[in-house]
């Protein structure tokens, strides 16, 4: 099922729950907004509810699939064990270095932003 984003009949400034992400060679991925952003802040994705991630489609896809893995496991119990290995089996070698540098790209790029956002 696909979700228009653009919806006339919502306010610009109201929530939804979903964020659209585009890769560079043109796919698109519904993103739970719990899962892409921070709540305690307001980025311009948030707004827009859309977000471009300039990395192929394979990467964009596995750092959405980490930050669905991480979302799911923060709010367990700390005493249940993460399966970190479940992860990391499902990474295929050939792109392990293209998506490490990604993620320490958008790791950085999101504190920056975070730094510049807080009083």
């Amino acid at each position: 099922m696909d979700v228009e984003m653009g919806n006339s009949t919502l306010p610009a400034d109201q929530p939804t729950d979903w964020i659209r992400v585009y890769s560079q060679d043109g796919f698109s991925f519904l993103v739970k907004r719990s899962v892409l952003l921070d709540s305690a802040n307001s980025y311009k994705e948030s707004r827009a509810r859309t977000c471009v991630i300039s990395e192929r489609a394979v990467i964009v896809e596995k750092l959405i699939d980490y930050m669905s893995f991480k979302a799911h496991y923060m709010t367990r119990s700390g005493k249940e064990e993460i399966p970190v290995n479940e992860f990391l089996e499902r990474i295929p070698p050939e792109i392990v270095l293209e998506l490490l540098l990604a993620a320490d790209y958008h790791a950085r790029r999101i504190r920056e932003i975070s730094m510049r956002d807080t009083p």
